[in-house]
């Protein structure tokens, strides 16, 4: 068995999740850096945290699919023997104008449902024993829509607000042995968010966002990658939804 930490973390080819693995590779873990599509950008990410000290692996899994879900935990336990954390990071959505209800579909809201909440689920639930018998975590990344009622579509918006409830029956349940917490951020500066509002909007909606903010502030994914890393180490912390908007929430006055 490993004598090093050992992570999961689902959607880490980019981005946060990205970001995510490379910190907890500095801290000398093991890291599991999954995708979906982004074969090269994982691999490049698996290098990355080899680079900075630790250890990686790449792995193709769809967190939709439970068969992914059980291979990814296998994968880990097989290399190292153990599982310390779990991040489920990875999301999608549609990007839909709230105001437009029939912008989307039943289908739309299943497949959003499919990936931000059961994903996480079955991440949980494949990696139960590994995290029971290594007193670990789990940190889902949620966000201020599901608080706010904001974001990319009414689908996202609710299914962050479903996994915010997830996180507090998995606290209930896999404690003591397992700690449970979310992060919820605001507005981060990702490809992901510029590709789907495109960049003129992205830019007027970076801009709206920090005049609207305590702060006048935007989240980069390694600020979000830091409270993820903090939660998954936080002594006697459980069942928490740790907000980091800058302040949007009680704006500017």
């Amino acid at each position: 068995m490993s004598t090093r930490k050992v992570y999961l973390v689902t959607g880490s080819a980019s981005g946060v999740g990205a970001a995510t693995a490379i910190k907890l590779s500095k801290q000398g873990g093991a890291v599991v850096v999954n995708y979906s599509k982004s074969a090269r950008e994982a691999a490049e990410v698996a290098a990355e945290c080899v680079r900075v000290g630790g250890e990686a692996i790449s792995f193709q899994g769809d967190v939709a699919k439970d068969a992914d879900c059980r291979r990814m935990a296998q994968a880990a336990t097989d290399k190292w023997g153990r599982i310390d954390g779990l991040v489920n990071n990875a999301g999608t959505t549609k990007f839909a104008a709230m105001r437009d209800l029939e912008a989307l579909s039943a289908g739309d809201f299943q497949h959003i449902y499919a990936v931000n909440v059961i994903g996480a689920y079955q991440m949980a639930r494949a990696c139960e024993k590994a995290l029971r018998a290594s007193s670990g975590a789990i940190v889902n990344v949620s966000s201020v829509a599901s608080t706010m009622g904001l974001g990319s579509s009414m689908a996202y918006a609710a299914s962050k607000g479903a996994l915010n409830t997830l996180t507090l029956c998995l606290a209930r349940n896999l404690g003591p042995q397992v700690k449970v917490n979310a992060v919820l951020p605001g507005f981060i500066e990702t490809r992901w968010l510029k590709d789907g509002l495109g960049a003129e909007r992205y830019a007027l909606s970076q801009t709206a966002y920090k005049a609207q903010s305590a702060l006048n502030a935007t989240l980069s994914p390694e600020e979000v990658a830091d409270a993820i890393v903090w939660l998954l180490h936080a002594p006697k912390t459980t069942a928490q939804l740790v907000t980091l908007d800058a302040g949007k929430g009680i704006g500017t006055g």
